[in-house]
């Protein structure tokens, strides 16, 4: 108690006992008194009190909360809700008029449907196949239906590539079968023509060898004639001149 009283008065002498906490008399004392921070003006008392160690106390386990599935609601690209809708109440507010159609797309057997239910004013961006429904999604907000409708479009397009493939190349197959055809009655004609050249040709030298022949036997006829022909005349003449000298000259 004693050193406790003259701890007292040693803080009250340099101005630092307004820093000191003290419990009342008779408490029994299990710690010593604790200093509160002061500045270095204030602690500059000329003998330096260095704080006790004290070991880190480690904070208390926390129970671990066990995980729950949570329920996730698709959203569009601008945060704003998108929700699955029901294809048979969609059809049924369909059949009941209850829908009014903003936009419609279609490609193939592929169609894309925007649609506006006033009584709940709910947007439907529903996506067909072969004028069946098959997948639908409703939101309360027109840009985002927008968005929905242009998704679903370009979808469509996609599932219609396949179709669109098909019909090119079926048309160009029947492009090649005509082409093919063509090319073959074109090269039908051309050997038929090149058939008929040929024999005309054929025909033409038979006739031309032929006509030699002819040409050839009736020049030898007319060199014959001719040598008959003179022959005939040489004896004429003999026999002119024969009868000739049977008549008397007579005196001019």
């Amino acid at each position: 108690m004693k050193n406790l009283l003259n701890m007292r008065r040693a803080a009250v002498g340099n101005g630092a006992a307004a820093h000191f906490h003290f419990p009342p008399p008779g408490t029994r004392q299990s710690e010593p008194a604790q200093i509160d921070d002061v500045s270095a003006s204030e602690s500059d008392v000329g003998t330096t009190m260095e704080p006790p160690n004290v070991s880190p106390v480690s904070p208390p386990s926390r129970p671990v909360t066990p995980l729950h599935a949570v329920q996730v609601t698709a959203s569009a690209p601008n945060g704003r809700a998108v929700q699955l809708a029901d294809a048979a109440d969609v059809e049924r507010m369909s059949e009941r008029n209850e829908l009014t159609t903003f936009h419609t797309f279609r490609t193939f057997d592929y169609s894309v449907s925007l649609l506006f239910y006033a009584k709940e004013l709910k947007y439907y961006a529903a996506l067909f196949q072969e004028d069946r429904l098959w997948r639908v999604l409703s939101t309360s907000d027109l840009n985002t239906a927008k968005q929905l409708f242009h998704h679903m479009q370009e979808q469509a397009t996609r599932l219609s590539d396949g179709e669109t493939r098909r019909l090119q190349l079926e048309a160009q197959n029947e492009q090649l079968k005509r082409m093919i055809d063509e090319s073959e009655a074109q090269a039908e004609r051309l050997r038929q023509g090149m058939q008929r050249t040929a024999e005309q040709n054929q025909s033409m030298a038979s006739r031309q060898h032929q006509l030699r022949k002819d040409l050839a036997l009736l020049e030898s006829q007319r060199t014959a004639a001719q040598a008959q022909l003179n022959k005939v005349h040489r004896q004429v003449h003999q026999l002119n001149v024969a009868n000739n000298e049977g008549i008397p000259h007579m005196p001019r």
